[in-house]
């Protein structure tokens, strides 16, 4: 397989999730957070993501490594480092916002909210830089 090729492959691999993330997050937008079930399957979103992105992160690594692209292999473990810590972080904000919204503050769903837009503007700034960096990929 050619170089390219397999560089290509890596950075698609790379972008899946992040697409998915991008597409899906948004209709989280259109619901109110003070469901239960809603914010369930919103910390599952943000789970899966970030668990998701440490893999492609790894796997796209080794493609680049193979394909000769040292540099943009640092780059995929810095995805997958940023998805690591990012999850934990993540994760324990939803969990402390949702006990808040359980024993009645306020200010429990804006701040879930703040998070939601949060993450999704890690994810698309990650987007930006991965789809701007395809050029250099390949080239």
């Amino acid at each position: 397989m050619p170089p390219d090729a397999l560089a290509l492959y890596a950075a698609v691999i790379l972008l899946l999730p992040m697409v998915g993330f991008f597409l899906s997050s948004p209709t989280f937008l259109l619901v109110g957070l003070e469901v239960p079930e809603v914010t369930q399957l919103l910390r599952g979103l943000f789970n899966g993501y970030f668990l998701i992105m440490g893999l492609t992160g790894v796997v796209s690594a080794v493609g680049f490594v193979v394909a000769g692209r040292p540099a943009f292999a640092v780059g995929a473990v810095a995805v997958a480092i940023f998805a690591t810590v990012a999850r934990r972080w993540f994760l324990q904000r939803i969990d402390v916002e949702l006990q808040a919204r359980a024993a009645g503050t306020a200010t429990a769903v804006p701040r879930l909210r703040a998070l939601h837009v949060k993450g999704m503007l890690a994810n698309a700034a990650q987007l930006v830089v991965v789809v701007a960096s395809v050029p250099y990929i390949v080239g």
